[in-house]
């Protein structure tokens, strides 16, 4: 086999299998940092070995066999003095007499391993940036280069994030575990986030030239899949991935060919994506049948349901969703979610009506440097016949946003505005 298709291969089994094989290495470890060093060691001796070698039977397995043996060599070589090191030595030897196959090495624990990496590299003690550029790496699997392209941030300022992440795990001495009880739903909270910023921020890029980066959607829904997966009695991560599932399922139809965004009212629905719209609606299915109170990520499936269950936007279902919105924003009364409710009522009973909320979240300076307030306003005036202001708010728009094509949109109805 050429090198090239062993380095192909590499590549592939790597974005597959690296969640795992950190996870695991965790746990052996108690170090996230060390185990994705390790991990890295088992990577570079297969691209240096597996050309000569051959590709093994379970790629897998060999990364995992070769990973565990480094880790008890360095903890050999360290002369381990605690009895926590005694343990962790024994453990490893353990782990390895039972078996050189990942699948009974690891499988009965690498639910709960890939959990707890989740929760490990969201934990609220590390900031937002770090968390999302920590999660990406160790269960996205994107190398540094990567994370950097996707979030338009230098290289080197990603790989300090991931560093200064990893050390204050280990400096903190946090556990790898996962929290039981109310420590649960606080983590939880800030595992949904991480997963929920990654998502919007390749839905709708907030800078670059790209109106989306797809490939951040995808990595955000894998790991939203997992974690639901993981952890079928949480309703919110239900919730959470029934809302990516759906806005997914819109991706095709939300630019035009040549890159240009599509609004929602104008997309060609037909290239909606009926399997994902499926999904979606079956995770909210499931989280909702937990008999729980919705939380805002099932709020937000509701939503983003009624959208999907409408065969064109003149039968979108506003006055529904004007009530979903009135009981999110009693969860989470935030200006953001007021201004969206804004947009619902002007939908279900009339611009005006709209933009009377609109002008109220105006006239408290909460959203200031936020693009989409403008932008709005902007739509509500032009709908009333006032143009000339409406002009003025979708320039005002375009100065706030930092994506270029969102701003050549809001300079086109603008335009427009002046015909």
């Amino acid at each position: 086999m050429k090198a090239t298709d062993v380095e192909r291969t590499v590549d592939a089994v790597w974005r597959i299998e690296s969640a795992k094989l950190i996870a695991a290495l965790a746990r052996l470890t108690r170090d996230v940092g060390v185990a994705e060093e390790l991990a890295q060691d088992a990577l570079v001796t297969a691209l240096e070995q597996w050309p000569r070698t051959g590709i093994p039977d379970n790629p897998a397995a060999w990364l995992m066999t070769t990973a565990r043996n480094r880790a008890l060599d360095r903890l050999r070589h360290r002369r381990m003095q605690t009895a926590k090191h005694e343990a962790l030595s024994a453990e490893l030897e353990m782990d390895r007499e039972r078996s050189d196959s990942v699948e009974t090495a690891a499988d009965d624990e690498i639910g709960d391993d890939l959990l707890r990496l989740i929760f490990t590299a969201c934990h609220p003690l590390l900031p937002t940036e770090a968390r999302t550029a920590l999660t990406l790496r160790l269960l996205g699997g994107l190398t540094t280069a990567e994370i950097a392209r996707a979030f338009l941030v230098p290289e080197p300022t990603i790989a300090q994030r991931i560093v200064r992440a990893k050390r204050a795990l280990s400096e903190a001495g946090v556990a790898f575990e996962i929290p039981r009880g109310a420590e649960l739903r606080r983590r939880l909270s800030s595992v949904l986030e991480v997963i929920y910023l990654v998502f919007n921020e390749g839905y709708s890029a907030t800078a670059g030239s790209d109106w989306m980066r797809p490939a951040l959607c995808e990595e955000a829904l894998r790991i939203g899949r997992i974690l639901a997966a993981l952890a079928p009695a949480e309703s919110e991560a239900h919730g959470l991935v029934a809302l990516l599932e759906i806005q997914a399922s819109r991706i095709r139809a939300r630019t035009r060919a040549d890159g240009e965004p599509v609004l929602l009212l104008d997309q060609n629905r037909a290239l909606w994506d009926r399997v994902l719209i499926h999904r979606g609606l079956m995770a909210l299915a499931r989280g909702e049948a937990l008999g729980e109170t919705r939380g805002p990520y099932l709020l937000q499936a509701a939503i983003a349901a009624c959208h999907a269950r409408a065969a064109t936007a003149q039968e979108t279902d506003w006055v529904h969703i004007t009530a979903l919105y009135d009981e999110l924003a009693r969860l989470t009364p935030t200006p953001v979610v007021e201004l969206n409710r804004a947009v619902a009522v002007a939908m279900a009973y009339g611009p005006a009506a709209g933009l009377e909320l609109a002008d109220r979240i105006e006239a408290e300076g909460r959203l200031k440097s936020y693009h989409l307030l403008p932008s709005v306003r902007g739509d509500l005036l032009a709908k009333l016949g006032r143009y000339r202001e409406a002009r003025g708010e979708f320039e005002r728009a375009a100065r706030l946003t930092h994506n270029a094509r969102e701003s050549r949109l809001l300079l086109d109805r603008a335009a427009a505005c002046a015909k």
